[in-house]
């Protein structure tokens, strides 16, 4: 399962850079989520070649309804995660898998095809990028941290927007960013690129994969209370372990009810 799930984000990931700085075909599917000619093709990549081996495996992916079946298995889809980086030509996206089996998340898969960096986690075994074991930072202390997040589609209507937060850890932390594609900021917390993460109303295709790569490199994911993780929830706490509570603490200073 995993080489046909990297085979296929690898298909998925080679439709993205033929297409990649080319005019394209982009629609709406709100105010600020875009949906391209890019999306679509590379879904349908990804989906021919996991189909191709599990035929009777249930997808739910982001651009198209595959309906449901009784089968245990079942494979999460992002074909681009970052379509407005994609977009405007800003290399920041990727391609994400998951296979969730019978409710829990045992197999993940993030590729950065512009970089070419191939991030693999399986419940159990540990996460990598290529040959490389992956372990999270050992960063102790907030102060000193890197962290990532995302604002939701919604943030210029909804009052539960992301904001708050952002400013209270850009006074918290050394630095924030944001890149904007979920399952690449989840990918580097495990290289230990970023110390933590948070970023709320994300769908499943966002967070699986990245979920279990870094439960798997030795990171803590959780909710804004500290509960455990959802993929099918709204909240989303990552980080090296070392920094959740103080991560945690500072979330609790956020204006808006959740």
């Amino acid at each position: 399962m995993r080489e046909i799930a990297v085979q296929a984000a690898l298909k998925g990931g080679q439709v993205l850079m033929q297409k990649f700085g080319r005019v394209l075909s982009v629609g709406r599917k709100g105010a600020v989520d875009l949906v391209t000619d890019a999306d679509r093709e590379a879904e349908e990549a990804i989906v021919s070649v996991l189909r191709g081996t599990f035929p009777r495996h249930d997808i739910l992916a982001e651009e198209a309804d595959y309906g449901r079946s009784d089968s245990n298995y079942r494979w999460i889809i992002d074909p681009l995660d970052g379509t407005t980086n994609y977009v405007h030509g800003f290399p920041w996206f990727a391609v994400s898998i998951a296979l969730e089996v019978e409710g829990e998340v045992c197999l993940g898969v993030i590729y950065n095809p512009f970089h070419r960096e191939m991030f693999v986690a399986e419940k159990g075994r540990g996460a990598f990028l290529s040959d490389i074991q992956l372990f999270v930072s050992t960063t102790g202390l907030l102060s000193d941290s890197l962290l990532a997040t995302g604002f939701p589609y919604d943030r210029k209507e909804s009052p539960v927007n992301n904001y708050d937060h952002f400013v209270n850890f850009q006074m918290a932390a050394q630095a924030c960013r944001r890149a904007g594609a979920a399952s690449l900021d989840l990918a580097y917390m495990a290289a230990g690129r970023f110390d933590g993460y948070w970023e709320m109303k994300l769908k499943p295709w966002d967070v699986a994969a990245g979920k279990l790569l870094v439960e798997e490199a030795g990171g803590r994911v959780s909710d804004f209370d500290g509960q455990p993780f959802d993929i099918y929830g709204q909240e989303c706490l990552a980080s090296n372990g070392l920094i959740h509570e103080p991560m945690l603490d500072v979330l609790k200073q956020g204006r808006w009810p959740r």
